[in-house]
């Protein structure tokens, strides 16, 4: 039986991994690039990001470093005007607190992660949470699970990791802990074949911490 749950946060607890590439793929139209979907899905799965494709052709680090704070304020945009809540969450966060104790590890920005949560009641069911300024590497680097499960002071085998991701999956893997992969949209095209288990929803998950 599980004790401790780590969620991942974006596609898993809110619906935002597509508005992230969205605010994306915005900056750089702005200087006349397109990004190619497909190529940031499977750039997804490693340690690269949306800027990949524009430094591949030639698009310098100054121009790169003024469109990261574009994107940054479409992103915040798209997170206060778009419905990015995923039916059934709460209701199903607020079950398994009476299970386990929970805790979300996020490659989030803090700024990002609090303008989310202003308003909704997710994070009153966790013990604790690890944005991107809590951790130096980050996904898919074991660090940010071990630093979560130093922080529950829980053993590898008594925890399950949540993600939706590969390179989510590739952290929970690298860090010794078992892994259930929740469907999203989004990433459904990623290698999930090293996954403990797949889920559809949120909701199975009290059959999986009960075994």
């Amino acid at each position: 039986m599980k004790k401790f749950i780590l969620f991942d946060h974006d596609g898993v607890l809110v619906d935002t991994e597509f508005w992230y590439y969205k605010a994306g793929e915005c900056a750089l139209q702005d200087i006349g690039f397109t990004l190619d979907k497909e190529q940031y899905l499977r750039d997804m799965t490693q340690p690269l990001g949306t800027w990949s494709q524009a430094r591949a052709a030639g698009i310098d680090e100054q121009t790169i470093s003024k469109q990261r704070e574009v994107r940054d304020v479409y992103y915040q945009e798209y997170l206060r005007k778009e419905a990015i809540e995923i039916e059934g969450v709460v209701e199903t966060l607020e079950e398994l607190s009476t299970y386990v104790r929970m805790a979300i590890v996020t490659t989030a920005k803090r700024v990002d992660f609090q303008l989310i949560h202003e308003k909704r009641h997710i994070t009153q069911f966790m013990e604790f949470v690890l944005v991107r300024e809590d951790y130096k590497h980050a996904k898919p680097h074991p660090e940010p699970y071990l630093t979560g499960l130093a922080r529950f002071g829980a053993t590898k085998e008594e925890t399950l990791v949540v993600e939706d991701s590969n390179r989510g999956l590739s952290s929970a893997v690298a860090a010794g802990i078992d892994c259930a992969i929740v469907h999203n949209e989004f990433t459904k095209t990623h290698d999930f074949s090293r996954a403990s288990y797949r889920i559809k929803t949120l909701g199975e998950l009290k059959d999986i911490i009960q075994m």
